[in-house]
């Protein structure tokens, strides 16, 4: 299901992803914490978490040093960016199994909580449906989900403000100029993101609950909610 053409597949862009996404994403580690202290509220000292979009094994790698008796499945298509994960996540990779695919390639669980970080937005609104069920389908009862993506509003001169936005965000961070242009276009007409409202119907569709907005910083949003 992944392309040479996928930039997950790039081993120079592999390489810099760290470094990219702490100066794309605003408040990049913050977000990583914060989905920390939200497990934490419902999972227990033990959790088995699933993360999916895992590929880098940063945000894997925060869970791991916050919480040691926690256990993790991370499910990445990438194998360029699962192996950086395994890179990342050193000493704490003996806590983590690799899988290799997207959500029908993880395990059934059951899981006490699971997380999707700045992945939900490369996927059409019916995919993102169908995965963000499928993630329900593996959790406990009452289990927290915490996502996180691009998420703005979608209509007209407002989605045309968000995405300059996010471009001078760009800018403004040392992002080189060749890719603030490919990131531009990328948003402008390749990712499918979606707009707050569809992106939380999305996951109550998905049969969550609580939906609750934990995160906003220019064009990304966070969301927790419960199985």
């Amino acid at each position: 299901m992944t392309s040479t053409a996928n930039p997950f597949d790039d081993p120079h862009f592999v390489d810099m992803y760290a470094a990219r996404a702490a100066k794309m994403v605003p408040a990049y580690r913050d977000i990583h914490r914060m989905a920390t202290v939200l497990i934490d509220e419902r999972a227990p000292s033990d959790a088995r978490v699933l993360v999916l979009g895992a590929g880098g094994g940063l945000e894997t790698t925060a869970f791991a040093q916050a919480q040691p008796g926690w256990t993790f499945d991370a499910v990445d298509p990438s194998e360029a960016m699962l192996e950086l994960a395994a890179r990342n996540l050193g000493p704490y990779a003996a806590r983590v199994r690799m899988h290799r695919g997207y959500i029908e390639d993880a395990p059934d669980g059951p899981f006490a909580a699971a997380t999707s970080l700045l992945t939900l937005h490369f996927l059409p609104r019916q995919l993102r449906l169908e995965t963000a069920a499928r993630v329900r389908q593996r959790l406990t009862p009452g289990a927290p989900f915490v996502v996180a993506h691009m998420s703005f509003p979608q209509h007209g001169s407002e989605r045309d403000l968000w995405i300059s936005r996010h471009v001078a965000n760009l800018i403004a961070a040392g992002i080189d100029a060749a890719d603030v242009d490919k990131a531009r276009n990328a948003i402008a007409t390749e990712v499918p993101v979606l707009s707050p409202d569809q992106d939380r119907a999305i996951l109550r569709e998905a049969g969550f609950t609580d939906v609750t907005e934990f995160f906003t910083a220019f064009t990304v949003r966070g969301w927790v909610c419960y199985a």
